[in-house]
C-alpha cells in the first residue's frame, strides 16, 4: 500500500512550521523502539508546566431520548427540563450526541447526512442556540459529539456520490468503505476534504458557540485497519507503521491546531482505544493536539469483572487498568457510556441486578430483583444490596483513579433499568431471514428520570450518591491534583487505599468481611473526617459508620506512608476522608 504523504498534507505541515524532529510526523517516520523513548522524553519535558488544572465532569446526553415519555424530545424541553437537572447533579459540562443531521435515528447520530445542519427532529437551529445559551447561563460547558471519521452511505441526502463518483470526498474502492459501520471513509489527503471538515469544526464553534468537541471514531481514522480485529499491546510498531493513515493523523493535528488557535478555551476530546503516543500533546510540541483521551479500557474492564465471581476480582488488576495511561496525557474516564446502554449490551446496574445477569455468586439467582425489589416499602434482597453497593464503589473508584475528567451517560447515575432500543421495524436480510423489530416503539428510547427522583425507590439513593460524588470533586478538585499515591491494594483483604490531593480513599471490596481498627497510610499529619460514605442511608447504605467521628494520624511509616490512622472499613463500602484543615462541607448534598 502506498503510504506516502499527499501534497496538501506536505503543505499543511510547512504552514504549521513544526520542527520535524519534534513533530508527530517526525516520530511517525523516524521512531524505533529504542529511539522512541528518547524522543518522547524530549517532547514531554517541553510541556511539563503547561498542564491545565481544571477538572471536567461530563454528562453525556442525547436530546431526542431525554424525555421521560416515549417520544422524541426537543431542544426546548431539554433546555428547560434536563439542563437544570445536570446542574443540580454537580456536572460542569454536557456532551450532546446526535447533533449533526442524520436520516437514520437508530444510528445514534453517527451516520451523518448533513454535517452543517443540526438535527431537525429536535427543533430549529435557533432552538439549539437557545439550549446552548441556557447551559452557559447555568455555568455548564457544552461539548458536541462531532463525527469526522465517516459519513452516511446515503446518496439522496448525503455526501456519497455527490458528483456522481465514489471519490469526491472519500477514498474510492474498498478503502472508502467501512465494512462494519456500512459508511463512507473520508480522504484526508484531499484539499476539498480538509476545507470541508475544518470549516465544519469552526462552524459549530463560531455559529452555535459550542465549547469544544468529542471527536468520534478517531482510532478508525488513524489506522487503515480502523482498529478492527486488532489488539493494541503498546508496541511502537503498532502505532508507527504502514497501517497508520498519515493523512488522517495530520488532519487531526491541523483541526486541533485550528480549534485551539481560534478558540483558545475550547476543549478537544478524542475517542481513541489504541493508546497512540503524543495523542494529548499540543501540536506545537509535536503531538496530535487533543486535550483529553477517552479512557475506554476502564469500561471494558468493569464488564469483564462483572462476569466473574467476586472472589476472582483482583485489586491490582483494577488499579492497573484505572492508572494505565500515558504520562502527562489527560484522560476522561468512565465506568460506562452510551455504548453499554444500547440493546445487546448491558449497563453496570443491569449486569449487577438484572434477572438475566447470572452473576456468579451465591447471592444471585435468575431473579427479577431489579424490577421487583427497588421500592423502599418492601425488604431488599442480597442481589439488590450487592448491586447498589458495587454500583457506587465502581463509579467512585473510576472517578478517583481513572483520569483528569469523568463522564456519565444520562440516567446511568441512578442505575437506569432496561437498555436503549431505538424504534425499528422488521428487517429482511438478503438471504430472506427476518430480524424482528420492536414495532417502532419508543418505549425503551427514553430516560426515566422519574425513577431517580422518586424518594420511595432505591434508585434515588444511587442518584444522590452520584450527586455527592460530583460535588465532592467540585469542592476538593481531586481529579486534577498533582498528588496521587496508591498505598494499598491488598488481595487478601480486598482493600484499595489511595491518596489524591488531601483526600484518602478507602475501598473494601470484600463481600462479607468488615475490618475494625484498620490502619491506612497517609501523607499529612492532623485530624481527618469522613466527607463521603457510600454506606450513608441517604445513598441506600446501612449506616455502619459514625459521620461525626474524628480520625487522628499517628507518626510512623505504614504502607510506605510517613503516617497512618485507624478506620472501620465495612464490607462493600467506599469512604473518603479529608484533613480537617481542608474540610468545607460534606458531600452529602443534604438540603
Amino acid at each position: 500500500m502506498d503510504n506516502s504523504i499527499s501534497e496538501p498534507i506536505n503543505e499543511v505541515l510547512e504552514a504549521l512550521n513544526l520542527d520535524e524532529t519534534l513533530s508527530f510526523l517526525g516520530l511517525l517516520l523516524l521512531v524505533s523502539p529504542d529511539l522512541g523513548f528518547i524522543m518522547m522524553k524530549s517532547i514531554y519535558s517541553n510541556i511539563l508546566n503547561q498542564i491545565d488544572q481544571s477538572s471536567l465532569r461530563i454528562y453525556e446526553a442525547h436530546v431526542g431520548m431525554s424525555s421521560t415519555e416515549p417520544v422524541i424530545n426537543t431542544y426546548a424541553n431539554f433546555r428547560d427540563d434536563v439542563l437544570p437537572r445536570i446542574k443540580k447533579l454537580g456536572y460542569n459540562a454536557v456532551q450532546i450526541m446526535a447533533i449533526q443531521e442524520h436520516s437514520y435515528y437508530a444510528s445514534f447520530g453517527y451516520h451523518v447526512t448533513n454535517f452543517f445542519a443540526p438535527c431537525s427532529r429536535c427543533g430549529t437551529p435557533d432552538d439549539l442556540k437557545s439550549l446552548i445559551d441556557r447551559a452557559h447561563e447555568l455555568g455548564l460547558l457544552v461539548l458536541m459529539d462531532i463525527v469526522h471519521s465517516h459519513a452516511s452511505n446515503n446518496t439522496l441526502d448525503g455526501l456519497n456520490m455527490f458528483d456522481g463518483t465514489d471519490s469526491h470526498y472519500f477514498h474510492s474502492g474498498s478503502r472508502g468503505h467501512h465494512w462494519l459501520w456500512d459508511s463512507r471513509l473520508f480522504n484526508y489527503g484531499s484539499w476539498e476534504v480538509l476545507r470541508y471538515l475544518l470549516s465544519n469544526a469552526r462552524w459549530w464553534l463560531d455559529e452555535y458557540k459550542f465549547d469544544g468537541f468529542r471527536f468520534d471514531g478517531v482510532t478508525s481514522m488513524m489506522y487503515t485497519h480502523h482498529g478492527l480485529q486488532m489488539t493494541f499491546t503498546g508496541n511502537y510498531n503498532e502505532y508507527f507503521g504502514y497501517a497508520t493513515d498519515i493523512d488522517a493523523v495530520v488532519y487531526l493535528m491541523v483541526v486541533n491546531d485550528m480549534i485551539h488557535g481560534l478558540f483558545p478555551e475550547a476543549i478537544s476530546i478524542g475517542e481513541d482505544v489504541s493508546g497512540m503516543p503524543t495523542f494529548c500533546i499540543p501540536v506545537q510540541d509535536g503531538g496530535v493536539g487533543f486535550d483529553y483521551r477517552l479512557h475506554m479500557a476502564v469500561a471494558d474492564k468493569w464488564i469483564e469483572l462483572l462476569q466473574k465471581k467476586d472472589e476472582e476480582w483482583r485489586m491490582g488488576d483494577i488499579v492497573h487498568t484505572l492508572t494505565n495511561r500515558r504520562w502527562l496525557e489527560k484522560c476522561v474516564s468512565y465506568a460506562e457510556s452510551h455504548d453499554q446502554a444500547l440493546v445487546g449490551d448491558k449497563t453496570i446496574a443491569f449486569w449487577l441486578m438484572d434477572k438475566g445477569g447470572k452473576r456468579k455468586t451465591i447471592e444471585t439467582e435468575n431473579s427479577a430483583d431489579m424490577y421487583d425489589f427497588m421500592a423502599l416499602d418492601r425488604p431488599s434482597t442480597p442481589l439488590v444490596d450487592r448491586g447498589i453497593a458495587l454500583h457506587k464503589m465502581i463509579r467512585l473508584i473510576t472517578m478517583g483513579l481513572g483520569g483528569e475528567g469523568y463522564l456519565n451517560f444520562m440516567g446511568n447515575e441512578f442505575g437506569h433499568p432496561e437498555w436503549i432500543d431505538f424504534p425499528r421495524g422488521d428487517q429482511r436480510l438478503p438471504n430472506g431471514e427476518i430480524i424482528a423489530g420492536n414495532n417502532n416503539s419508543f418505549d425503551k428510547c427514553r430516560r426515566r428520570f422519574d425513577l431517580g427522583d422518586a424518594v420511595y425507590l432505591r434508585y434515588h439513593g444511587m442518584q444522590e450518591f452520584d450527586r455527592a460524588m460530583q460535588h465532592l470533586e467540585e469542592i476538593y478538585g481531586f481529579m486534577t491534583s498533582e498528588h496521587q499515591y496508591i498505598s494499598r491494594k491488598n488481595e487478601g483483604d480486598r482493600v484499595i487505599v489511595f491518596e489524591r490531593g488531601n483526600l484518602v480513599f478507602v475501598f473494601n471490596f470484600h463481600w462479607t468481611k468488615s475490618y475494625s481498627d484498620y490502619r491506612v497510610g497517609c501523607l499529612k499529619p492532623g485530624k481527618y473526617k469522613i466527607v463521603l460514605d457510600s454506606d450513608d442511608p441517604l445513598f441506600g447504605g446501612f449506616k455502619r459508620l459514625d459521620q461525626d467521628a474524628e480520625y487522628f494520624s499517628k507518626e510512623g511509616w505504614y504502607d510506605d506512608r510517613p503516617r497512618s490512622f485507624l478506620v472501620y472499613a465495612p464490607s462493600r463500602t467506599a469512604v473518603v476522608y479529608a484533613l480537617v484543615e481542608d474540610e468545607l462541607e460534606p458531600a452529602g448534598g443534604r438540603d
